[in-house]
């Protein structure tokens, strides 16, 4: 494991793996490398790509230093951009895909961004999301975790079938850093996506529900150079072996095409 200092001190942990162009994944609410889906697609694209796999602030080896904003987030991509050498895709999962597009609206050296369902809805209330990232600021443990994973849809059986196990452990570890990924959803609108000029392929499985189907139709209409696949997998995700050729053939491309 390895550090990276963000602009306000706090240390970054990461691994790397692999040779070729950089490429950072980015994991989802609750997620980091001790407890990631992210893991087998990293392995898939090693044998392309130079893969940089991080604990985002207040997860697993990564510090966290208050008060939590995107804008800090986007520093910690920075840090690990300027180690990794410039310029750097991007491969965000679910609220991931929000922190990467953040990442390119901001700036930084990001050649190109690769997203698989971002959980953005933009027809949602913004009093309501606040609502909701006050509610789980409230809740602790297991009960924000409940809370998160039953309001975003996921399905009663997958629900039931995490408790207890140890991903369910590792969630309820990091339940304090749920909120930052609903502030993560509040600060993201149609605005910022219609500036992020950087090419895009944004990924959906077969398999989801509706919702999360459009919520990557309007991620890709926005977007001013994207494109939009479907791949066949499970709700809200999709088999690594899957995903690994269709993200390295785009990410493979050459620069002058989209």
């Amino acid at each position: 494991m390895s550090y990276v200092t963000s602009r306000d001190g706090t240390r970054i942990a990461y691994q790397r793996d692999g040779v070729g162009p950089p490429l950072i994944l980015i994991d989802a609410a609750g997620h980091y490398r001790a407890n990631s889906p992210l893991e087998e697609l990293a392995e898939l694209l090693a044998s392309d790509f130079t893969i940089y796999r991080y604990d985002r602030r207040g997860r697993g080896g990564s510090g966290d230093t208050p008060p939590y904003a995107p804008q800090r987030e986007v520093e910690d991509l920075a840090a690990l951009i300027a180690e990794a050498g410039s310029p750097t895709s991007l491969y965000g999962y679910s609220s991931g895909c929000l922190l990467a597009l953040h990442a390119a609206d901001a700036g930084l050296d990001v050649r190109r961004l690769a997203l698989l369902e971002p959980p953005l809805s933009l027809d949602d209330d913004s009093a309501e999301q606040r609502a909701f990232t006050a509610k789980l600021r409230e809740l602790t443990g297991e009960e924000a975790v409940t809370f998160f994973l039953t309001s975003i849809g996921v399905p009663d059986d997958l629900l039931a079938g995490m408790r207890g196990t140890p991903h369910w452990t590792a969630m309820v570890s990091v339940a304090h850093t749920l909120a930052y990924d609903s502030l993560l959803s509040e600060a993201t609108d149609a605005t910022l996506l219609r500036r992020v000029t950087t090419p895009t392929l944004v990924l959906h499985s077969a398999g989801s529900t509706a919702d999360l189907s459009a919520m990557a139709a309007t991620t890709a209409a926005l977007l001013p150079a994207a494109e939009q696949r479907s791949l066949p997998g499970e709700w809200h995700g999709v088999p690594a072996a899957t995903v690994a050729p269709v993200v390295a053939d785009f990410l493979r491309r050459d620069p002058a095409q989209h």
